[in-house]
């Protein structure tokens, strides 16, 4: 019952179905049943709510209230090691558990992200139908990208456990991509990493366009005008990261070299992305020191956001807390606002507040990591009397130029 199994269960059973969620964590199944979602998703309390009220959704730690299921999906973290072998040990101890308690005609359908080979061999382990289903869910926008997909992707090698698995999104108008195991497994790969790609690719694109005085914005937007191209992702930032992108990449990678294809393309994007966060520093470095050889030691620096992007409190992998860390190795002293991290939440080496005011008092300089809309209305005026040298760096390009320019802050951006 995380982002991916909570979203599913909550959406399938507003679909019509009757849906048990199962978890081995106690503590966030009675919080669930009580309809208290432990995670921030617009719109996922409100249907965990009503779907426990009509009695379509349940939650529960007994694997033996499955017995009775006609489909089990599983949802079951797969973390990705730095060199892109996925751990797999949660998600086999899942199936095993499985083994002894499913009814025959039961199908095991995949939603985790599993390296090429997982469905067929959990079909294999289970004597039984397996199907692998990856989900696009977006964090922030996960129930609306639910019941609103692009396309459900169903790789199977029996029809009628495709059928079934079809049949769980009958309410839904979407294009429906019916194939085979490996190629839907490896799709789920190969859609992240290409945004990946895009990102990377915009990012040194403004890196470019700041050393020929050129606009990203204007750049990006002849990009986006070409429909072969598209209008997602073509906006720099300081990385990407978060709990998909960064080891799906890494995955794809590994699976690539484990069947002799130089991926460079892929390889070339992730080493893009690490040293985005080190131009990120660069940047702020010469910023509020003047010079891109200053010192940032015993300098106190606010960081506006967090998380890995505005609208969720995940902060996996999240790329403000990489340019953080670096901040931090050059001798920073760090204080981080951010409207969905929690002030109580351990984020060393950042210290966190629940203010944005706390973030600028005294500070040498702000940096604003994360596109939280908010930060647009804050208080510009009374930011800039509490900095000590009022001065930002918007590595998102969110915030209005003349707004806190005028308000007195010397404003740094990507690309621009």
């Amino acid at each position: 019952m995380g982002y991916v199994g909570l979203t599913s269960a909550a959406c399938l059973a507003h679909l019509g179905h009757r849906v048990t969620g199962v978890d081995i964590d106690a503590d966030k199944v009675a919080l669930l049943s009580r309809g208290k979602v432990p995670i921030a998703e617009p719109d996922l309390d409100e249907l965990v709510t009503e779907r426990l009220a009509d009695g379509c959704l349940a939650f529960t730690t007994d694997l033996s209230e499955l017995a009775s299921a006609e489909l089990v999906l599983l949802c079951v973290p797969t973390p990705v090691a730095f060199d892109g072998t996925a751990d797999l040990r949660a998600f086999d101890a899942a199936v095993e558990t499985l083994s002894d308690v499913l009814r025959h005609d039961c199908v095991v359908v995949i939603k985790s992200t599993v390296p090429v080979g997982t469905t067929e061999r959990t079909a294999h382990t289970l004597g039984r139908a397996a199907v692998s289903n990856p989900e696009f869910l977006r964090e922030g926008h996960a129930a609306y990208d639910f019941l609103h997909p692009d396309r459900i992707v169903i790789g199977a090698t029996e029809d009628e456990a495709a059928d079934r698995v079809a049949a769980l999104y009958d309410e839904i108008s979407a294009p429906v991509l019916r194939t085979d195991p490996a190629s839907s497994e490896l799709g789920k790969y190969a859609s992240n990493a290409f945004l990946a790609l895009k990102v990377s690719y915009v990012n040194v694109l403004a890196e470019l366009c700041e050393r020929l005085g050129a606009d990203i914005v204007d750049v990006a937007e002849s990009m986006r005008l070409d429909p072969r191209i598209g209008s997602a992702f073509l906006s720099p930032g300081p990385g990407w990261g978060g709990s998909c992108l960064p080891k799906d990449t890494r995955a794809l990678l590994r699976t690539a070299g484990q069947a002799g294809v130089d991926f460079a393309v892929l390889a070339g994007a992730m080493a893009a992305n690490r040293r985005q966060h080190e131009r990120v520093v660069e940047k702020v470095r010469e910023a509020v020191t003047g010079s891109p050889n200053g010192s940032l030691h015993g300098l106190r620096l606010g960081l506006l956001g967090l998380a890995f992007k505005a609208g969720t409190d995940d902060v996996r992998e999240s790329p403000a807390l990489a340019v953080a860390t670096l901040l931090a190795e050059a001798g920073a002293v760090l204080t981080g606002y951010d409207p969905g991290v929690n002030r109580t939440t351990d984020m060393r080496p950042v210290h966190v507040v629940d203010d944005p005011t706390l973030v600028a008092k005294d500070a040498a300089g702000l940096v604003l990591l994360t596109e939280w809309p908010e930060f647009r209305t804050l208080d510009w005026a009374q930011l800039a009397e509490l900095t000590e040298h009022p001065t930002i760096v918007d590595t998102r390009n969110l915030l209005d130029t003349e707004t806190v320019t005028r308000a007195g802050f010397a404003y740094h951006r990507l690309g621009r």
